[in-house]
């Protein structure tokens, strides 16, 4: 890859530069063209902007199946709403929701997903492995961690007790997950995290066995925290903690662990976290869509915290694009807390680095650098338009609209090029997008739900 403008994340940009790739890796960067290397292929960054492939740290990618339900609620009553509906879901559904979603994030630009997989209904299918094959078709770098839940309404929980299940069988199921899918190498394109789904949805006694569990196999642990109020009051009311001290009571704290949001924290928690190497991931679209506040993102980062960034689910956060979130992270903070909040480079430091340490693989993904893994994002600056933005680093973070990707490489090989999915049939994965969405209401449907807010748009509202 050679006369593209690099922006590694570490060390200094390079106006006009290459990367040379042998095997999966980077093995050398610098400026001007590439060496002569007779055989090799030579891709053509004149005009484009090289970054390292963004990274996504949480995603729910099921819910693509059940997007544009329930729009004007808080998470609480979102959830309530939506969980019948999720326990119709079986792995066809999983899939097919998957594949799009995978889909849509490689398309803007994603080199590494994990995936917050917590709703297992009886009966329904190997929901996890699902998932798992539609990485494999997309080709992108995958980390999905095993969700559960075992607090139902009837032990004091949010979610109905049909899509709960006993502790032991979810340690038994979540080790079989690790031993069947994990792959701890330096090039893996598949690990597993432990994953319960929340303290308001899991017993104390399996968020610690669960930590056990990760901690014995070597494998990193994962939560949502601190999300909204309404989880906080929850936490205080049943826990007698704020989510960040009743973590840290459980053994949930430290550089294996990472939560999703962490919106509501004081600057305790933060410094906490900062001090343990607790990461967190921050998704701007979908806290602002469910109404549930701004993470104090810029302060997290001063004061040392690992910070990463996610789409959430796609039924919180409709159609939300990785590198649309760079853009949203920064608008939302500097709309708090003024212009010099958080720097087009900051956010594109969390998409990147920030997100690889969130999933313990900073020293391979995350950046260009010589011996890391070659998972590059090539943009295309120099359309008629946005030729005209004097730095393209702030093209990217700052327009609205995407620019396009000229190449997408992971581990080396082509995912993406010229805007289009290389790996798999585009238009098929979009179709059974829809299909997914289209079978899960079906499904739920035949369960008796019928109501317009769990099913369907309220008749009559536009």
């Amino acid at each position: 890859m050679e006369n593209a403008y690099l922006a590694p994340v570490v060390g200094e940009e390079i106006p006009r530069g290459h990367i040379r790739i042998d095997g999966d890796r980077i093995t050398a960067l610098g400026p001007g063209p590439a060496p002569a290397a007779p055989g090799a292929e030579r891709i053509d960054g004149t005009g484009c902007l090289a970054t390292p492939g963004l990274v996504n740290t949480h995603h729910h990618l099921y819910q693509w199946a059940s997007q544009g339900l329930v729009q004007d609620a808080t998470l609480f009553e979102w959830l309530v709403a939506l969980y019948p509906v999720w326990a119709a879901m079986d792995a066809e559904v999983v899939h097919g929701a998957a594949g799009a979603g995978l889909a849509f994030l490689a398309l803007s630009g994603c080199t590494a997903s994990s995936d917050h997989h917590y709703v297992f209904p009886k009966g329904r299918g190997d929901l996890l492995a699902a998932e798992v094959e539609a990485a494999r078709a997309v080709g992108l770098r995958f980390h999905p961690a095993r969700g559960s839940m075992d607090r139902g309404r009837s032990a004091g929980g949010l979610p109905p007790d049909s899509v709960v299940e006993k502790p032991d069988d979810i340690l038994a199921a979540t080790a079989e997950a690790i031993d069947a899918h994990h792959d701890p190498s330096f090039s893996s394109m598949l690990r597993i995290a432990v994953a319960p789904c929340s303290p308001f949805s899991v017993s104390a006694e399996l968020m610690t066995e669960s930590a056990a569990l990760a901690r014995d196999r070597g494998v990193r642990l994962h939560t949502h925290l601190a999300e909204t109020l309404d989880e906080q009051e929850h936490c205080l009311a049943q826990l007698g903690l704020r989510p960040v001290g009743y973590a840290e009571k459980l053994g949930w704290l430290g550089p294996d662990v990472w939560f999703a949001h962490a919106v509501h924290l004081g600057d305790a928690d933060i410094d906490l976290l900062a001090r343990t190497g607790t990461g967190s991931a921050h998704c701007p679209s979908s806290n602002g869509r469910l109404g549930a506040g701004i993470a104090r993102v810029s302060e997290m980062l001063r004061r040392g915290a690992v910070v990463g960034l996610g789409v959430d689910g796609s039924a919180s956060a409709e159609l939300t694009s990785l590198s649309g979130e760079m853009r949203q992270a920064l608008l939302v903070q500097r709309a708090r807390y003024g212009p010099a909040a958080l720097t087009v480079r900051q956010a594109l430091e969390i998409a990147t680095l920030g997100g690889a340490r969130n999933l313990g693989r900073a020293a391979e993904i995350g950046s260009l650098e010589p011996g890391k893994l070659a998972d590059i994002a090539l943009w295309r600056t120099d359309t008629a338009f946005g030729s005209a933005v004097a730095d393209p680093v702030a093209a990217l973070v700052l327009g609205s609209r995407q620019p396009p990707l000229a190449r997408l490489l992971v581990g080396g090989e082509t995912v993406v090029a010229d805007d289009e999915l290389r790996t798999a049939p585009q238009d098929a994965l979009g179709r059974a997008g829809g299909a997914a969405h289209r079978r899960l209401l079906r499904l739920a449907r035949e369960r008796g739900l019928t109501t317009a807010g769990q099913v369907g748009p309220a008749p009559g509202r536009m």
